[in-house]
């Protein structure tokens, strides 16, 4: 009898954990950062948790996503923007730097299957 439900156990421990893994959501995961007039484009695969500021000039964007690093720049009014995306204990964290103060507006929306995150700037 104790062999029983020994194996009972298990195999309820088993189903349990099965069931588990199929009802885990999938991860967010940043797929590619662009470029598009002026503006910068971030795809995801669904829509993350997010929260932005504005600090001393610079826009950051901390996103509660996977992905990898990277970097880049474009112009904006002709001058030069730098971003980056860089991996923090918290999520993915994109920030938006350049010579002068900037302001940033972003906004989101669903786009087929993955969500699509478009940040504008403005000099300050």
């Amino acid at each position: 009898m104790p062999r029983v439900m020994g194996s009972l156990a298990i195999v309820g421990v088993m189903v349990g954990l099965m069931i588990g893994r199929l009802t885990t959501p999938e991860p967010v995961e940043l797929q590619q950062v662009e470029v598009v007039d002026g503006a910068l484009v971030a795809w995801f695969n669904d829509e993350p948790k997010l929260h932005g500021e504005v600090i001393e000039g610079s826009v950051a964007l901390l996103f509660d996503a996977e992905g990898r690093a990277q970097k880049g720049q474009f112009k904006l009014d002709g001058k030069d923007v730098n971003w980056r995306v860089r991996l923090s204990d918290k999520g993915l964290l994109l920030t938006l730097v350049a010579a002068r103060p900037l302001r940033g507006d972003w906004t989101g929306s669903e786009v087929g299957d993955r969500w699509r995150l478009e940040v504008r700037l403005q000099e300050q």
